[in-house]
């Protein structure tokens, strides 16, 4: 059987006060997931999804420090492209022009285009003698 932790009794509230929301925006930035963040709260993930729900002040708290972060990465991916790290103008431009730079080419068939394949395949095809 799992173990499972149980914790103290708390509630969305007590977690709204200005210094609570200071540590889970900074642990957010700090790029703990929110299974950890969670964690850190002693409370269940679920629990936290619930009251991201309920409390602005707590949703608003993960999203600007996850937006920090992933600001700071993009920042630091953007500067090691333009000293020439190949792999981050790799990353960069498979991600942010991926059209141009996937790695998969994908053909879109048409009903009319794939008539025309058909037409022209049996025009190529010899006539059984």
């Amino acid at each position: 059987m799992a173990d499972r932790k149980t914790y103290t009794k708390t509630t969305y509230a007590d977690w709204e006060a200005e210094e609570k929301i200071l540590l889970i925006e900074g642990w957010a930035r700090n790029g703990l997931t929110n299974e950890q963040i969670a964690e850190n709260m002693q409370i269940s993930v679920v629990t936290l999804w619930e009251w991201r729900k309920k409390s602005t002040k707590i949703s608003n708290a993960l999203k600007i420090g996850k937006e920090e972060a992933d600001l700071n990465v993009e920042n630091a991916l953007y500067k090691e492209a333009l000293k020439g790290n190949t792999t981050a103008i790799i990353f960069w431009l498979k991600n942010r022009k991926s059209k141009e730079w996937r790695d998969k080419i994908q053909q879109e068939i048409t009903t009319e285009s794939a008539v025309k394949l058909v037409i022209d395949n049996n025009e190529l095809s010899e006539p059984d003698e």
